[in-house]
């Protein structure tokens, strides 16, 4: 059995998990894999280990694969692997699920984000280091207004801080009702009152047919200028060419992203050199309690599948 194990940009899965107790050929990918050779590169072996969604499986690698038979994928959800390629392939998919403590990491990164945009910390940094002192006044966070674009787990939890910070926290997703705005300590309002009176704005929905490009021109166009948009969900929910003609011609304040269209950013994309912004390589879920249980979580995986018995099967 040859493995494939993919994005592995830390350079650290090698260490996480007992890959020897398989007895099986293992390669660890510490680079990207240009979506044109990925089904080139890929094409020996029976087993391949993809990081959430970074490297993509369509139907077209899928079916480019002729010794595949169990992608294993770290977490219990993959928007970038067609499930339906790999049923009428007869490929098994499985799914290998992380730290639970590590479940508020993405919030926690929320408001890392929120606090160096408010307090101006990127900035002050920089200039500390050029010699310069006080070249900003952060304003105070409490009595600002915070909108959450979603009241889910990681939405509640951002909603919490805010809220012990002393801020006005409102909310609006799709489906989100008064009773269970009030239950999460916010309040509903409309999607156009919280793009327009918000201070901060959060995104915590996840991106489906539905919810892609949520975050439109028209939203960003009617935020305060000194609004800041934080989005450490998926960006697909956002507009990102209306984001950046607004950061690049200062209709809002700034905006923290952790999240991007195309992952890993590649070194000459014009995001790196977008103003006003606050810039994370998807940092949100990777920590090392979360990566530790991923990889033992995929090891264990693989282990059932040569068994005969595939464990926690997505397809």
């Amino acid at each position: 059995m040859r493995i494939a194990v993919l994005d592995d940009y830390l350079k650290v899965a090698e260490g996480l998990a007992d890959w020897g107790s398989l007895k099986a050929e293992v390669t660890f990918f510490n680079a990207f894999i240009e979506p044109e050779k990925l089904a080139a590169t890929l094409a020996p072996f029976d087993v391949v280990v993809a990081m959430r969604e970074r490297s993509a499986f369509p139907a077209s690698v899928i079916e480019a694969l002729p010794n595949l038979k169990l992608l294993v994928t770290t977490g219990l959800r993959n928007n970038s692997i067609d499930l339906d390629a790999c049923r009428k392939k007869g490929v098994v998919v499985s799914g290998s699920p992380g730290d639970p403590m590590s479940t508020g990491a993405t919030a926690e990164l929320s408001w890392a984000l929120l606090l160096a945009l408010f307090k101006k910390i990127p900035q002050e940094d920089a200039n500390m280091r050029k010699g310069l002192w006080q070249t900003s006044m952060p304003p105070t966070i409490k009595g600002k207004r915070l909108g959450l674009l979603g009241v889910g787990n990681l939405g509640q939890q951002v909603a919490r801080v805010g809220l012990a910070f002393g801020m006005d926290v409102v909310a609006w997703s799709p489906n989100l009702t008064p009773e269970r705005a009030a239950e999460a300590g916010v309040k509903l309002v409309s999607k156009e009152e919280l793009f327009k009176t918000s201070d901060a704005i959060s995104v915590h929905i996840v991106l489906s047919d539905r919810t892609r490009g949520i975050v439109d021109a028209a939203s960003l166009q009617s935020m305060k200028p000194t609004a800041y948009l934080v989005n450490t969900s998926r960006a697909g929910l956002v507009d990102l060419d209306a984001l950046k003609k607004a950061l690049e011609q200062g209709k809002i304040g700034g905006a923290g992203l952790d999240v991007y269209e195309s992952e890993p950013v590649q070194a000459n994309d014009p995001w790196r050199q977008v103003p006003r912004t606050v810039l994370t390589p998807h940092l949100g879920y990777a920590t090392p309690e979360n990566f530790a249980v991923f990889y033992k979580n995929v090891v264990a995986n693989i282990a059932a599948f040569a068994a005969g018995s595939p464990t926690r099967v997505l397809t």
